[in-house]
């Protein structure tokens, strides 16, 4: 259904990973305003429903009326100045989250057009692991996987080889 290219491959390893943590039908917070993946998921019998677009770092509280068994966030926390008061608010006992790893041969994601499209942080996973243990959560599976380019040249070289994409379940 989903070929190994980009971006369906990271789609395709995301939804493997939350499949094996949490499998549908779950009801899901997805971070986030909708989104492809979030068509994958719904399609896949998972019911979710996305946040609208708020400012995360200034409106941490999201959607404290509904009850969900999982809270996602797929490439949302580089985002944000300050994930750790997100995370700890969060009103769920599960977690499958995402982020892109730093790549010591790639500067840090930045739009020239959209500012709201740029990455404070680019972890690695020991600093996600520590972020998300200090606000409370306890992992409990992890994996990486590599992001390949069709280039020549020595960086599409060291993407074969080097984990770009970090996913976590974490429980409270």
């Amino acid at each position: 259904m989903y070929e190994n290219t980009f971006p369906n491959k990271r789609f395709k390893k995301t939804l493997e990973f939350l499949e094996n943590a949490v499998p549908a039908p779950a009801k899901v917070l997805d971070l986030g305003v909708e989104n492809p993946f979030s068509a994958i998921m719904k399609s896949q019998k998972y019911e979710v429903t996305n946040t609208t677009g708020e400012d995360l770092d200034l409106h941490p509280q999201v959607d404290h009326e509904n009850e969900y068994d999982l809270v996602t966030a797929f490439e949302i926390f580089e985002h944000l100045l300050s994930p750790f008061n997100l995370l700890k608010d969060l009103k769920t006992n599960k977690l499958v989250a995402t982020v892109p790893l730093k790549l010591w041969f790639a500067d840090a994601y930045r739009s020239k057009t959209d500012m709201r499209d740029r990455h404070y942080h680019e972890f690695e996973d020991w600093q996600f692991d520590w972020l998300l243990e200090k606000a409370g959560w306890n992992i409990k599976k992890r994996t990486k996987w590599t992001n390949p380019v069709q280039k020549i040249g020595i960086r599409p070289l060291l993407r074969t080889i080097t984990p770009r994409y970090y996913a976590v379940y974490a429980e409270r």
